[in-house]
């Protein structure tokens, strides 16, 4: 019986080693800070400045998007919603631990959401430039900083696209207590220099329990 066990419990272990590999491979990169900067290419393309990613910004919209309970029909279209502005104040920016004396005016939000995961580029070209306003949002001159996040809902789809703009002063809006932005999972925010791939989270996750199926199944080898 061992001599059976043995090729099956290296085969499972090579999988396993191979499925981690790629796992950590979705992880490396985080798409809310390539959907800024694909804003500021666009931006700088069209002579407008590139802007500050201010990372207690780019928190609260995350926060924006989680507002929204997962209900993709109530952006865009005749249904469209948008969560009331006394919630920065009162839930966005304590949730980040921004600081709600520094919170500014946001000079523009783009918001998008779609039952599938795609690459930033696509959702930037694809979702959120949806017409003319959308792209006078983008060009407006009144932008200094931009905020981005991305999340799925239950570990899945549908996924959520938000970019909120600002006029505010770098390192005095959207400040943030230590510095440091309360990370809030599931979803991606840019500007906070932390590995995600809200793309990716649910396929990790399954991954991860296939990982666990082989090891259990090693498990079961090694009792034969």
């Amino acid at each position: 019986m061992a001599k059976i066990a043995w090729p099956i419990l290296l085969s499972l272990l090579f999988l396993s080693a191979a499925v981690a590999s790629n796992t950590h491979v979705k992880v490396t990169d985080n798409p809310a800070d390539q959907l800024v900067a694909e804003i500021d290419a666009n931006r700088t393309a069209h002579k407008s400045s590139s802007l500050y990613s201010n990372q207690g910004l780019a928190c609260i919209a995350l926060q924006y998007i989680k507002a929204y309970q997962g209900d993709c029909g109530a952006v865009g279209g005749s249904d469209a919603k948008k969560p009331s502005d006394s919630l920065f104040a009162e839930t966005f920016a304590p949730n980040c631990g921004v600081e709600v004396s520094t919170l500014s005016p946001l000079t523009g939000r783009l918001l998008g959401c779609q039952s599938h995961y795609v690459s930033p580029q696509k959702a930037f070209s694809e979702i959120l430039m949806k017409n003319e306003k959308s792209l006078e949002i983008v060009y407006s001159k009144n932008h200094t900083e931009v905020g981005a996040a991305v999340s799925g809902s239950d570990g899945g789809g549908p996924y959520f696209w938000c970019v909120l703009f600002s006029g505010g002063k770098k390192n005095s809006s959207f400040v943030l207590a230590g510095s440091v932005a309360k990370i809030t999972k599931p979803g991606c925010f840019s500007g906070a220099n932390d590995v995600c791939s809200a793309g990716d989270w649910s396929r990790s996750i399954h991954l991860w329990q296939f990982v666990v199926t082989a090891l259990a199944a090693v498990g079961y080898a090694f009792a034969l």
